[in-house]
């Protein structure tokens, strides 16, 4: 079975919630975007965030973070019904990345996946490239991060 039957195009599914806590985002920046910002709750509050804020690449790992256990449960689903899911491999890229608003230390992020096209690859009969539409949203419903993934199906 391809994606594109599993979920037609426009079709938007959430796929968890990551909770960010100071400490979570104190210890990813600190390993990974060392800003004040990020790292320090006095300075956060004197710069233009106004508070301490998850890096945006945080809130970009919280997406996959939530994407690969959507898709193990997914693929088992399927194979109680006796439907092989279809396998996906890597991205080949992302496009139109936004950070649309700071996650703050409190923030619960709810993401989501919309299929949105599917080409086959005539170089690789039986492989697609599926483009989808990575989201994310704040308790209050806030769009927080936007993006669009390219995600490899193969036989």
């Amino acid at each position: 079975m391809k994606l594109s039957e599993l979920h037609p195009e426009g079709t938007k599914v959430r796929i968890g919630t990551v909770d960010f806590t100071q400490d979570d985002i104190i210890r990813f920046a600190g390993q990974f975007d060392p800003q004040p910002f990020h790292l320090d709750p006095e300075a956060a509050r004197q710069s233009l965030f106004g508070g301490l804020c998850a890096s945006g690449w945080h809130t970009c790992a919280g997406w996959m973070k939530c994407f690969v256990p959507y898709w193990t449960s997914e693929t088992i689903r399927l194979g109680k019904d006796g439907i092989v899911a279809p396998k996906l491999g890597p991205s080949p890229g992302f496009a139109d990345l936004r950070w649309l608003r700071p996650v703050f230390a409190g923030d619960s992020i709810t993401y989501f996946v919309t299929f949105l096209a599917a080409k086959d690859l005539e170089s690789r009969p039986g492989w697609r490239i599926n483009t989808i539409r990575c989201e994310g949203e704040n308790q209050n419903g806030e769009a927080v991060i936007r993006f669009d993934s390219k995600v490899i199906e193969f036989p």
